[in-house]
């Protein structure tokens, strides 16, 4: 038979740990709610050394590509990472047409920002589509309306197998292709060897960017991203 010495110790150790349990529970109610991380990437500009880093002479499948005089463009347009002020989920492109702004979102609150350049056909299209081709180097074909107003370009027709790559081609070094409801919208994202055209309208073409922007963002846009172009302001656009 247990002795009086034994029922009082169980007797102690069995309410030691009612208590133990009844605190962990009162600790557990009363631990605050775990608040998502947002901006988990460094938002600060770009230092002297990696702008020359980003926008330096190089060479891509035997195209040399001249270095970008970036101190002759405005720094709101070099690419970088900001906070995304789109709403939009991570993953998707996002044409801001009146600030000359391309998005890509990102997980955890920013986006990385390019500048753009727009041509008549970049004020052509808005709403929501998929990149559902994209090419390297392309073939600038130039469209019959295009041949209309400039009769000189007849020789770069989709009949006469456009424009060879390189880096004169309008379509610089990358161009990705956007439709919608399994329809071509004509509407393109490109390089274009023009860098003083970024974020400025001018006569023709659609989306430019400069062309070792257009190749970083190549790398973040894959086949079927989804694609959001706005013709009026973002509700949160941002000036940063």
């Amino acid at each position: 038979m247990p002795s009086a010495f034994h029922l009082s110790r169980r007797s102690f150790v069995l309410g030691s740990v009612s208590m133990t349990a009844a605190l962990a529970g009162c600790t557990t109610t009363s631990q605050p709610s775990v608040v998502p991380a947002v901006a988990q990437r460094p938002i600060v500009p770009p230092s002297e050394a990696e702008l020359q880093a980003r926008y330096a002479a190089l060479e891509d499948t035997g195209h040399k590509l001249p270095a970008i005089p970036y101190q002759q463009i405005d720094p709101k347009y070099y690419r970088q990472r900001v906070i995304d002020p789109t709403g939009e989920k991570p993953g998707t492109v996002v044409v801001d047409t009146p600030n000359r702004f391309l998005y890509v979102t990102e997980p955890g609150g920013t986006a990385m920002r390019y500048g753009v350049g727009l041509g008549r056909d970049g004020f052509a299209w808005e709403g929501e589509g998929v990149v559902h081709w994209r090419q390297p180097w392309p073939r600038w074909k130039v469209p019959a309306d295009m041949i209309a107003r400039q009769p000189s370009l007849a020789r770069y027709s989709v009949e006469n197998g456009g424009m060879d790559p390189g880096i004169r081609n309008p379509l610089g070094a990358r161009a990705l292709y956007i439709f919608q409801n399994g329809q071509d919208t004509l509407y393109r994202l490109h390089g274009s060897p023009d860098w003083q055209s970024i974020g400025k309208a001018t006569s023709s073409g659609c989306v430019r960017l400069v062309n070792q922007d257009v190749m970083d963002l190549y790398t973040r846009v894959p086949y079927h991203a989804r694609i959001v172009v706005h013709q009026g302001p973002l509700k949160a656009s941002t000036s940063v």
